[in-house]
């Protein structure tokens, strides 16, 4: 038996190399790449236009060989295809690198990887696979030391079977959905050195075992996950731990002490958590510390003494906690900070005199502490300072004249102080400064003459004491959006060349002493949308050619000497919703109808000589009481009937024309196309049966939305028929949700499953979502039933698919109609954001790009988006501040509140007539009536959350990954009753 044996496995092997050769030559290698190619598409439906037979595979794009011809890597890297890998990719068994990032996969992904023995790097970050991760991939694939699948979409319990790959080095499974507890017995993956599972749904508590990891360097376990038992203690025996991650995990506790043992240790993130106690002065041991942020917690105490040990410290992050006592005058010497922010503490004294002199700060918060004394001299003294915001403290004296030379300066907030003196000319003439805002101080003395800051967008210098003239120089400010001067001295006349700023929006310079007459050259700033020069002295008529400003909606003329009459002409400025023109010298008839209609009496009191209607008062017998009737008004009976005659005669020939019309092409459609993203058995027929009228779910501008059950593949769908043509550049939308949901996958965005077209109809098809809209559920009969927790856990879905959006996609998507009836709820009621129609891509995250209409919903709608035409992510976070505002009062965001007042507005009046108008006031006075019972600290939240989101201006609002953060960590009930007695 035993040479039985012995004889036969010799001729085993042969046999299995013969069959292995065999296998492998009947499939080459280049038809192995070219079947992947065909499941790789491109957004114009082929991708890859390289990868051809007219050429060798090794030429292909993202392939290299070795010296056999092998394929040894495939490399393809933020290519705009789509599509899922196809299992012959089990079949380049000499790959060693297999890299496919940001290429937008779906799918599964092939169990067949695991035939890859030789490879050592898998990363497929950043796409769109879904499913459990395949334990045979986990486990077989012995050489393998980078593991990289962050940003995807797989579920279920983390791989077991990781242990086993013990060459592994890297492993990144962060930004997917894997729950439960992080398996203890990765403790056994020795080699391993990096390992990133943030941005997760992990829970329980935080394996000590991790520890045993002897050359773990980076270790990221935050954002998302929600672990129990606060900071092991055990984690500050880690022996090479170079970089730690624990922020927005849900901590509570203590920082341990023991974390001053980790000697290597260069960044540490515990922001966004519950941790409490005093910072430990064992910290300080952590002598190779560059980034520290401890932001957003319940930390108490000082900042620690020792800390004068970090040298190598760049960034100290302690804003939002309840720390106190005087800024160490070593943070000054610290010969590496670049960032220090500790707004909203409650810091005392002054800053430290040598602050900057180090010659490297380039960011300074301190809003909102109790600082006192002088700003110091020297924050820009290596000339790199960015940002300086001193908001809201109690600091004296004048700006340093040194922060006028300050080139590098970019955003200056000095408001809410005690500063005085004269402001230094030199902060007029920034080169790179775009927000100067010095309002709510005690400054004096004039403007400069020179004015030349070519990026500056806001000037706000209101209620000081400055005097003098406004300066004509004010006209070279190119890029200038909002200048607020009201509440000072002023004198003089306006200067005519604030004509010249064509991007003016706003402008304040009301309860100063100006006089002359309101300019013309006014007409210019087209994008004028609020003007208030109430309280001067002006003089001289309403001008006319104020008329033309097409977009403005404030014009508060009030408590002037104006005379004349009020242009009639003012009654078609439809966007005008907020007049003032009382207490003036304005005589004649008060204009009536157009817009007027939407003008109370208050708006025109203190003009004696004004009369109409709205003054209850009859006009001369000069004419001016009988506006003209309408030319309707002056035909006779037989000529109204001929005009009437003609119209329908004229509406008889284009129904006809366009009845005929669409008969001729519905006779050249019959050919339908279907497309589908997933793989799905159904056909064409069954979709186009769905279409019935008892089908309907929804109808909307762009189209109906049907139910459909396709028997075949076992599966519901949506199906949104879009109104319209495909070909003519007129698909409402089609174009738009296919290269948006067509390249993204995420848990709270509704997925496009394909679509279905032909030449004139399109059909796109959606996962049904049985529980309709939020809007409709909201507002509907069964609103009564959607209580607290759902709607709190809605809010923060829909929050999370939005930041996904912003801050995940490359380049970044604006959704541009963010509104409760595009939040769709699945049967667990789960969010999903949806209605990409109006989609944009923005390439430059924190520009803004010109629009050439209003797109979106009315009552969601930002402010300057409506008026200006600019749009970017802001955009979107003010409308779901509007859709947080419908879920805490229950209310429509238009329609209840009367003419021209939707729900943003109605609830700053409500918080306006309260007595005290406390946060929990507020709330009390606008909360849902049909909610049953509700944690007050909860509604606070996220009505703070809201209305920190429909802010006015869009600089002010969060970003939508700081809403995340924001509905994720609430305040405890203690720090919010102590907000609000405060």
């Amino acid at each position: 038996m035993r040479g039985i044996i012995s004889l036969s496995l010799p001729y085993l092997l042969l046999l299995y190399f013969s069959i292995t050769t065999l296998c492998f030559s009947s499939v080459s290698e280049m038809e192995v790449l070219l079947n992947l190619k065909k499941t790789l598409i491109g957004p114009d439906g082929s991708g890859l236009s390289d990868w051809n037979s007219s050429s060798t595979h090794c030429s292909f794009s993202g392939i290299t060989c070795d010296s056999d011809s092998r394929v040894i890597s495939l490399y393809l890297e933020l290519i705009p295809l789509y599509g899922t890998v196809s299992s012959e990719i089990g079949l380049l068994t000499n790959l060693v690198n297999l890299t496919l990032t940001g290429i937008n996969i779906t799918g599964l992904l092939p169990e067949e990887i695991s035939n890859l023995k030789s490879l050592k790097v898998l990363n497929m970050s950043n796409n769109m696979l879904a499913g459990k991760f395949p334990e045979k991939v986990a486990g077989e694939l012995p050489e393998l030391e980078i593991l990289d699948f962050y940003n995807n979409n797989f579920s279920g319990s983390l791989p077991n079977e990781l242990i086993k790959l013990q060459k592994l080095k890297h492993v990144h499974m962060g930004g997917n959905y894997f729950t439960g507890e992080i398996p203890s017995i990765f403790s056994e993956i020795q080699s391993l050195e990096y390992l990133g599972l943030n941005g997760n749904s992990h829970s329980g508590k935080i394996p000590t075992s991790l520890t045993e990891l002897p050359n773990l360097e980076e270790l990221y376990l935050g954002y998302y996950n929600n672990y129990v038992g606060g900071i092991p203690e055990e984690f500050g025996s880690f022996k090479k731990l170079k970089r730690l991650d624990l922020s927005s995990c849900g901590l509570d506790g203590e920082i341990p002490k023991s974390l001053g043992n980790l000697k290597d240790l260069d960044s540490l993130f515990l922001q966004f958590n519950r941790l409490s106690g005093e910072i430990p002065v064992e910290i300080s041991n952590l002598i190779h510390m560059k980034s520290l942020d401890l932001s957003n917690n319940d930390l108490t105490g000082e900042i620690p003494q020792d800390f004068i040990k970090l040298q190598e410290l760049t960034l100290l992050h302690l804003f939002r906690n309840h720390l106190h006592g005087q800024i160490p005058s070593f943070i000054g010497d610290l010969p590496n900070l670049e960032v220090l922010q500790l707004w909203e503490n409650n810091f005392t004294l002054g800053l430290p005199e040598n602050l900057g002199r180090n010659g490297k700060l380039k960011s300074l918060d301190l809003t909102a502490n109790h600082f006192t004394g002088l700003i110091p001299q020297d924050l820009c003294f290596g000339g790199k300072l960015e940002t300086l915001i001193l908001m809201t403290n109690f600091f004296i004296g004048p700006i340093p004249e040194k922060l006028g030379e300050c080139k590098s300066l970019t955003r200056v907030r000095l408001s809410k102080n005690f500063l005085n003196g004269t402001i230094p000319p030199g902060l007029f003439n920034l080169p790179s400064a775009n927000l100067l805002e010095l309002n709510d101080n005690f400054f004096s003395g004039g403007l400069p003459s020179e004015m030349n800051s070519p990026k500056l967008e806001s000037l706000l210098l209101s209620n000081n004491e400055i005097s003098g003239k406004i300066p004509s120089e004010v006209g070279n400010l190119n890029n200038l959006q909002s200048l607020f001067l009201q509440v000072n001295h002023f004198s003089g006349e306006i200067p005519s060349e604030i004509g010249r700023l064509k991007n003016l929006s706003k402008i304040n310079i009301s309860s100063n002493n100006i006089t002359g007459e309101i300019p013309v050259t006014f007409v210019a700033n087209s994008s004028l949308v609020s003007i208030d020069f109430s309280s001067n002295s002006l003089t001289g008529e309403i001008p006319k050619e104020i008329t033309s400003l097409s977009i403005l909606s404030t014009l508060n003329l009030s408590r002037n000497q104006l005379s004349g009459s009020i242009p009639k002409e003012m009654r078609a400025m439809v966007s005008l919703t907020k007049l003032d023109l009382s207490f003036n010298q304005l005589s004649g008839l008060i204009p009536v109808g157009g817009q007027f209609l939407a003008f109370n009496e208050s708006a025109f009191a203190g003009n004696p000589d004004l009369c109409g209607p709205l003054k209850h008062a009859s006009c001369n017998s000069n004419g001016n009481s009988k506006q003209g009737l309408g030319k309707m008004h002056s035909m006779s009976p037989v000529q109204i009937s001929s005009v009437v005659a003609v119209i329908l005669f004229m509406l008889l020939c284009l129904g006809g024309y366009l009845i005929v019309r669409y008969l001729r092409k519905k006779q050249n459609s019959k050919k339908w196309k279907l497309t589908l993203f997933q793989k799905l058995d159904f056909t064409v027929e069954e979709v186009l049966e769905c279409l019935k009228d008892e089908n309907i779910i929804g109808k909307g501008g762009a189209g109906i939305v049907y139910h459909g059950s396709m028997s075949s593949g076992n599966v519901d769908v949506a199906i949104k028929r879009l109104v319209g043509r495909c070909n003519g550049g007129y698909d409402l939308g089609f174009s738009a949700e296919i290269q948006t949901l067509g390249s993204i996958r995420h848990r709270y965005i509704v997925k496009l499953l394909g679509y279905v077209s032909n030449k004139d109809t399109n059909l796109l098809l959606y996962e049904y979502m049985p529980n309709g809209s939020l809007g409709e559920l909201l507002h509907g009969s069964k609103g009564s039933h959607f209580q607290w927790e759902t709607r709190y856990r809605v809010a923060v879905e829909a929050a999370k698919g939005l930041c996904y959006l912003h801050h995940d996609c490359s380049p970044l998507i604006i959704h541009r109609d963010v509104k409760s009836n595009n939040i769709l709820l699945d049967s667990d009621y789960e969010a999903h954001v949806a209605d990409f129609g109006l989609a944009k891509f923005l390439t430059d995250a924190g520009a803004s790009e010109c629009m050439s209409s209003i797109a979106g919903s009315y009552g969601y709608i930002a402010p300057e988006y409506a008026y200006t035409l600019r749009v970017d992510e802001k955009s979107d976070v003010y409308s779901f501040g509007v859709v947080l505002l419908e879920l805490v009062t229950g209310k429509k965001p238009v329609g209840e509140f009367g003419e021209g007042v939707d729900i943003v507005r109605w609830v700053r009046k409500t918080a306006s007539e309260l007595s005290k108008p406390s946060d929990e006031e507020v709330v009390l006075a606008v909360v849902d009536r049909r909610l049953a019972e509700y944690p007050l600290t909860g509604v606070v939240n996220l009505f703070k959350v809201a209305m920190l989101c429909v802010e006015e201006s869009s600089c002010g609002r969060p970003t939508m990954r700081e809403v995340v953060h924001m509905l994720t960590n609430p305040p405890s009930p203690r720090n919010l009753l102590a907000e609000s007695t405060a």
